[in-house]
């Protein structure tokens, strides 16, 4: 701790001033937890300070709060990646680029009955049926990503379901990763997480564990 900063703490005892405190720093109690862990007899050694004083000065420093020593910043891990070929990083590349719209059925958003998912329209005066431009796009084969790229996950990985320890063994670390399945409870999801770690297997659905 900093003289004036050990000063300023310590003058708040009654019976402390500056000069005494400046003695106490000089005689090697530089913070209060050094005061605290000072029997009475050591202290009272110091000059300007008797053994009554002592006291209360253990007794005071008692009352406050120990100090908070300053954490170690927690390390930070490089996030695993998959070993990909120049072919599949292209892939990779193209697919990200590529910006695929957003195929959904015709008027999704006036009836509550009809569903997102994409059907081909087929009535004869349909605008989107015919492609016009101001209407969404069409399902076509241009919209297709890369081959070496499809069923990839966005990071490069292979996704592989996992729903107990044993599934990890079939895992290859270098190009796969898991992903818990959605029916797996608290208990063995942190099992397989775990595992995992060790393994060197990344987790995709990891959450908050």
């Amino acid at each position: 701790m900093e003289k004036e900063k050990f000063v300023e703490e310590i003058t708040k005892i009654p019976g402390i001033g500056k000069v005494k405190a400046e003695a106490l720093f000089n005689a090697g109690y530089d913070s209060i937890d050094k005061i605290r862990e000072a029997s009475i007899e050591d202290l009272a050694k110091v000059k300007g300070i008797g053994e009554n004083l002592a006291k209360k000065i253990k007794e005071e420093i008692e009352k406050l709060k120990p100090e908070e020593k300053p954490k170690k910043p927690e390390e930070v891990k490089p996030k695993k990646k998959p070993k990909l070929s120049e072919e599949v990083k292209r892939a990779l590349e193209l697919k990200k680029e590529k910006k695929i719209p957003e195929f959904r059925r015709q008027e999704w958003f006036r009836y509550k009955r009809l569903g997102e998912s994409w059907r081909r329209p087929k009535g004869l005066h349909s605008k989107y049926r015919r492609n016009l431009k101001y209407r969404p796009k069409l399902v076509r084969i241009g919209f297709r990503t890369p081959k070496a790229a499809r069923g990839l996950h966005p990071s490069g990985f292979e996704e592989v379901l996992v729903y107990n320890v044993k599934d990890l063994e079939k895992i290859d670390p270098d190009r796969q990763a898991a992903r818990i399945g959605r029916t797996v409870g608290t208990r063995k999801r942190m099992e397989i997480i775990s595992k995992a770690d060790e393994l060197g297997i990344k987790i995709l659905n990891r959450g908050g564990a």
